[in-house]
């Protein structure tokens, strides 16, 4: 009997998801139909949507023809309502409202622009998270010329729009405007890095400032001082889709669908939850960050679930670890920040052209990989086996404590010899290595 996946979302979690599924299925000779639902007729590719706000035309692919000869059904609606009982979801499109069964699901429907609850920010700002915003940003600058833009949050998402609309316009006075410091997640010399890229690019810096409202005029800011601008790009945050937890799935504080490591729901096991609405824990045990690194892996493992209980494989249920961090500085500069498993940074950064280049590479084949799957089984090794390597050392780490812990006691009657057999071991355990790491 043919087996009906349905995926709900094709960012780049739910079609890496139904293009993984398929190829699985096909290779494995299992009798599967995959449907993908979206909003949408379009793949967006979300990572270059400060490119659309700057008014550059990039980032938009016809779901179509990415899905051209591969047999996956594309349905094009608003998912409305999803009932895990009956299995089945409703979705309105052109033709109104259908009900499509399914005999697995992912949901895969990501997330939107977090207002963070500033007074005026949704009346008087606006948000880069979906294309149509970036779109709005890109006709306002166009249509308005205006000669100031603020753009609030100094995250990877808020430098990148700052940098990219500076750049582009060179007329317009851009500043950042930040609660904390800019690109928090970067170590000191990839920040300082993206400091001398906003000067040289004349966008003003204002760190631990906190928006307290934004008005026709520009922001409040909570010291009661003003910031003018004609226009207010504001970065946030995300907010995953209220699907999972409309439809009764276990979800955390912040609205994520809890997921064990085979991206099934903790609380609805038929329903399979991937990407920025999914809680999946990484190589450290926190929630994996919201992005499509992880988005990717996400998806295919979600794929790879779905057909290993249907042909009986057992999958690999590692955790996903980190390689990275990817910022645009404009077209000519970026920032690669490597990291370690857990996300915190490594000393170690590329910068300037190379950085460039390596940047639209990946952001390329990141598009290019979720519509073919191509690299699905490497890339899961990659961050996987990162991710293992970062466990083993950690347990290694809490053995040579728990081994040094009875050389502590060298002044309560503990031998020379076996202290100095301690201080070996101490030095020997990776102590050092620890606070390099």
């Amino acid at each position: 009997m043919t087996h009906r996946l349905l995926v709900l979302g094709a960012g780049y979690s739910g079609l890496a998801a139904a293009r993984r599924a398929h190829g699985l299925a096909r290779r494995e000779r299992a009798d599967v139909t995959v449907t993908l639902v979206n909003a949408t007729p379009d793949f967006v590719e979300r990572v270059r949507l400060h490119q659309v706000a700057a008014g550059q035309d990039v980032g938009v692919h016809s779901l179509a023809d990415a899905l051209d000869g591969t047999g996956i059904g594309l349905v094009v609606g608003v998912v409305e309502d999803v009932d895990p009982d009956a299995r089945s979801v409703t979705v309105r499109g052109g033709q109104g409202p259908r009900t499509l069964g399914y005999d697995s699901l992912i949901l895969s429907l990501g997330s939107s622009a977090r207002a963070g609850g500033v007074p005026g920010a949704d009346d008087h700002a606006l948000a880069i998270a979906d294309l149509e915003g970036a779109r709005t940003v890109a006709e306002r600058i166009a249509a308005d010329r205006p000669e100031r833009v603020a753009v609030v949050g100094g995250g990877l998402t808020g430098v990148e729009a700052a940098t990219e609309i500076a750049e582009s316009h060179p007329g317009i006075a851009v500043e950042l405007v930040t609660g904390g410091e800019i690109v928090p997640s970067a170590g000191a010399r990839g920040r300082a890095h993206v400091r001398r890229v906003l000067h040289r690019l004349g966008v003003a810096v204002r760190e631990r400032a906190r928006v307290d409202a934004v008005d026709a005029r520009g922001l409040v800011l909570a010291d009661g001082g003003r910031l003018p601008a004609d226009l207010v790009v504001w970065n946030g945050g995300f907010s995953p889709s209220g699907l999972p937890a409309a439809i009764g799935l276990a979800v955390d504080d912040d609205g994520r669908a809890v997921v064990d490591a085979s991206q099934r729901s903790v609380s609805h096991p038929d329903v399979l939850v991937a990407g920025d609405a999914a809680r999946t824990a990484g190589a450290a045990g926190e929630p994996l960050r919201m992005s499509c690194a992880m988005g990717l892996p996400m998806g295919w493992n979600a794929a790879e679930t779905v057909l290993g209980g249907l042909t009986g494989r057992t999958p690999d249920t590692a955790p996903f670890g980190y390689l990275g961090q990817c910022v645009s500085l404009g077209r000519r500069d970026a920032l690669v920040q490597f990291a370690r498993a857990d996300d915190s940074p490594r000393p170690f950064v590329l910068t300037g052209r190379p950085a460039a280049l390596v940047k639209e590479y990946i952001v390329a084949a990141a598009y290019d990989n979720a519509r073919t799957g191509g690299q699905a089984a490497a890339y899961l090794r990659l961050v996987r086996g990162v991710a293992r390597r970062h466990l083993r050392r950690e347990r290694a780490r809490a053995g040579a404590v728990q081994r040094r812990e009875p050389s502590a006691g060298a002044s309560r009657g503990v031998s020379r010899g076996d202290a100095r057999k301690g201080r070996m071991t101490r030095s020997a355990s990776g102590v050092d290595d620890s606070r390099r790491a």
